[in-house]
């Protein structure tokens, strides 16, 4: 028969692991849920129009790769964007066509080509740059259409609920790295058919020392 002494020892040292596992099971609970960063360089969406306008009648995009954004991918195919000051070559094109052409450039690049370019979301155009598309077989006038993007999380919306926040919200961002810091205005975009993922542009990334790597945390709400 197990003495009384040996059996009080037993049950202390038991009792100490289950609140050891406790406690790891806490903090690992508590740990915020880690997002991963897709960095964006200067691109174009096409409305069909426009893709025939630029490579020729009833012409098809040709997928070169998938994107982390489910049914979004990068084509083939680059065209080349003037303004009033300059151009840029073989600025590529994703895929699939939408219903107006998107052209998203760099803060930089607006200096560059002399053209005005708001930030905004994606799909805002109203009041967005102009700018002109020249293909292979022609050219484009996009009348409103250019913007920089402004960052942003795509996530679902019942990713949003388990973040704590909704779609159209603007939060503020951690990010790691000895150039890392906090960032303000993220708009969340919390919509179906999203893969979870913060979108950066390439002059914000490179001021921050981000890597395809590198992974975020919603550090609080701008409320």
């Amino acid at each position: 028969m197990m003495k009384l002494d040996n059996y009080e020892e037993l049950l202390g040292t038991l009792l100490e692991k289950l609140a050891e596992t406790n406690q790891t099971q806490t903090a690992a609970t508590s740990e915020p849920r880690r997002i991963p960063v897709g960095i964006s360089n200067r691109h174009i969406h096409l409305s069909q129009k426009d893709v025939e306008k630029l490579f020729g009648y009833d012409y098809q995009l040709t997928k070169l790769k998938d994107l982390s954004q489910p049914g979004q991918f990068a084509c083939k195919e680059t065209v080349m964007i003037c303004g009033p000051k300059g151009a840029i070559e073989k600025v590529r094109i994703l895929g699939p066509v939408r219903k107006q052409t998107q052209v998203e450039i760099l803060q930089s690049d607006s200096f560059k080509l002399g053209v005005k370019a708001p930030l905004r979301l994606s799909g805002d155009l109203t009041g967005a740059g102009s700018i002109t598309l020249i293909g292979p077989k022609g050219s484009a006038e996009i009348i409103e259409g250019v913007i920089v993007a402004k960052r942003h999380i795509h996530m679902l919306p019942n990713e949003a609920i388990q973040f704590g926040v909704y779609d159209g919200e603007s939060v503020t961002i951690e990010l790691p790295g000895e150039r890392g810091g906090s960032l303000a205005n993220v708009i969340i975009r919390a919509v179906e058919n999203s893969g979870l993922e913060c979108h950066i542009d390439t002059e914000e990334a490179n001021a921050l020392g981000l890597t395809p790597n590198t992974e975020i945390v919603i550090k609080k709400n701008n409320r």
